[in-house]
C-alpha cells in the first residue's frame, strides 16, 4: 500500500512539474511576441525619431534575449553560474570576432580605395 501513495505522490509531482514547465512556456511565448510585436508596430507607424526607435528596438532585442534565456533555455540568473559563464564568455568571443572583422574589412576598404574617388 505504501508503494502504491509512493507512486501516486510521484505522479503528482511530475504532473505539477509538467503544469509548471508549460505555463514557463506559455509565459516565453506571449512575452517574446510582446517583444517581437511591440518594436514592429513602433517601426511601421514611425512613432519617434530614428534614433531613439533604434535604442529602443535593441533595448528589446536584449530584453528578449533575457526572455529567451529564462522561460526557454531554462538558464536562471542565480543558479547554475556555469551556464552563465559559459554564454558571457561566448558572448565577448562573438563580439571580439565580429569588431575584428568589421575592422579589418573598413581598413581594407580605406586602403583599396582609388585616389581619386571619394
Amino acid at each position: 500500500m505504501s508503494e502504491q501513495a509512493h507512486n501516486m505522490e510521484s505522479q503528482t509531482k511530475a504532473a505539477q512539474e509538467e503544469r509548471k514547465e508549460f505555463r514557463s512556456y506559455a509565459w516565453g511565448i506571449g512575452l517574446a511576441l510582446l517583444l517581437t510585436v511591440v518594436p514592429f508596430g513602433l517601426v511601421q507607424w514611425m512613432a519617434m525619431p530614428r534614433v531613439t526607435l533604434l535604442i529602443i528596438i535593441g533595448a528589446f532585442a536584449l530584453v528578449q534575449m533575457l526572455v529567451h534565456f529564462r522561460f526557454f533555455l531554462h538558464i536562471g540568473f542565480r543558479q547554475k553560474r556555469e551556464d552563465l559563464q559559459l554564454i558571457l564568455f561566448s558572448t565577448v568571443l562573438l563580439i571580439i570576432m565580429v569588431a575584428g572583422t568589421i575592422w579589418i574589412m573598413a581598413s581594407l576598404a580605406t586602403r583599396m580605395a582609388l585616389p581619386g574617388s571619394p
